[in-house]
């Protein structure tokens, strides 16, 4: 299949057959193989500093901590609810750094939802593109977690914490 991408800089068509052929940067703005993963269940967070909900950040790293040889923990920057996430990479890192020890993987900063959606969040919120369901990003820190194959197993609402039995179960 392919998913289109396009924003005011970057018009780009990507064949993706799987979530390992999605590319996105690191914070750093260095390439993120999503391949490097298999194997591994990832739990894809889209995270903002500003945000009731940015405390979660200390759950996110207690879950990485916990599961690290089963789990990757990605956060994915986003300001499209209530601008929370107004910072560029610099102080994105710093700020998670410093208040929540932050050491799991953190991506550089995109849209989860609208006209300039990242590839990503098409493939996690399309049931065409995941194979199991539809679904749309309604607010900061939604939760989408892929199993080691790289199938789609659930998305969790803002209100799920990342230590709730809902994600870990599929990780004993």
């Amino acid at each position: 299949m392919a998913i289109f991408f396009s924003n005011e800089n970057n018009h780009k068509k990507m064949n993706i057959n799987s979530i390992y052929d999605i590319e996105i940067n690191s914070l750093e703005g260095k390439p993120l193989k999503l391949s490097e993963f298999k194997g591994k269940h990832i739990l894809f967070v889209n995270v903002a500093s500003q945000c009731g909900f940015t405390p979660q950040y200390k759950a996110l790293q207690e879950l990485h901590e916990a599961y690290k040889n089963k789990l990757q923990v990605i956060g994915v920057p986003c300001n499209q609810f209530g601008s929370q996430e107004p910072g560029n990479a610099e102080s994105i890192k710093s700020f998670c750094e410093k208040n929540y020890g932050v050491r799991f993987l953190i991506t550089e900063k995109i849209d989860v939802k609208g006209n300039n959606q990242h590839p990503l969040y098409t493939w996690l919120t399309q049931k065409e593109n995941n194979g199991r369901k539809n679904s749309s990003v309604k607010w900061n820190f939604q939760k989408y977690l892929i199993d080691s194959d790289g199938n789609l197993v659930d998305y969790y609402f803002s209100n799920t914490s990342p230590l709730s039995l809902k994600i870990t179960k599929h990780l004993k």
